[in-house]
């Protein structure tokens, strides 16, 4: 009964279009409250930032490689925040996603400095995040993997059907099409998410180190698929795929339903 439950449990999807990375942080602390009390049911969030780099907990200052004056003109805002993992860019041409979910708390305590805290299952709701673009890549006809070890979306583009192999050739290493962070807070509902390169600026991984990852390269669907697919259709086959993963029943809020 409890898996036929959440298989029909409605998840509700809002496409924003362009959203400033703060103002999409604050709209994700509010419904993220509203989610925990019940006032809300699971909802997704899809949307595109103007030019950002954003740091989370494990974040280097000296992966940030441009200086103030070259942010300035660029027109990059940067901002410190409370994900997991290091810089990422994001802006115009990549599909973020903000999954808020209340995943719950397990029974098993476990102690740290003798507080007894539950836990979510934080590495298995990364690994269903990537399973999601997995998904939704394979709708779109490019297949994707994960690598073992580092967090994301990989492709392998110098294949011919873009298969992630086995890491044995250092000179063609996968390429990451599609970066994650999250965080979930001590009442296990979700935060942050994903980003899906679909056909950005690529210049501007030039000016961090992507996720503290030295010779990595990183991708777009732009690069390795043509024609490239719309931002609709990346929308649709995602928001499948996030029902399908997750076990939603997705449906479409209107813009006038959220907060503030």
């Amino acid at each position: 009964m409890g898996i036929l439950k959440r298989m029909t449990q409605p998840c509700i999807v809002y496409q924003l279009g362009l959203v400033p990375y703060s103002q999409a942080w604050d709209l994700q602390n509010r419904l993220a409250a509203e989610i925990a009390s019940g006032e809300r049911p699971p909802t997704l969030l899809l949307l595109e930032h103007p030019h950002t780099f954003t740091f989370g907990r494990r974040g280097q200052a000296n992966n940030l490689l441009w200086d103030e004056a070259e942010l300035a003109r660029r027109g990059i805002t940067v901002h410190w925040v409370d994900r997991g993992g290091d810089v990422t860019y994001h802006g115009p041409g990549q599909l973020v996603g903000y999954p808020l979910i209340p995943l719950g708390l397990n029974k098993t305590l476990v102690t740290h400095d003798s507080t007894h805290i539950p836990q979510a299952d934080y590495v298995g709701y990364v690994r269903k995040l990537e399973q999601t673009l997995i998904s939704g890549l394979a709708r779109l006809g490019v297949m994707s993997g994960q690598v073992s070890g580092m967090t994301g979306v990989w492709v392998q583009p110098n294949h011919p059907s873009h298969l992630v192999e086995a890491r044995t050739d250092e000179s063609h290493p996968p390429a990451k099409i599609a970066a994650i962070g999250v965080k979930v807070d001590a009442v296990g509902v979700t935060r942050h998410g994903f980003a899906l390169n679909l056909n950005p600026d690529m210049t501007y991984w030039e000016g961090i180190i992507a996720c503290g990852l030295v010779g990595h390269p990183v991708t777009s669907l732009a690069e390795i698929l043509q024609p490239t697919p719309t931002i609709d259709k990346v929308i649709e086959v995602t928001i499948a795929a996030f029902g399908d993963v997750f076990g939603y029943k997705m449906s479409a809020g209107k813009r006038s339903d959220l907060p503030g």
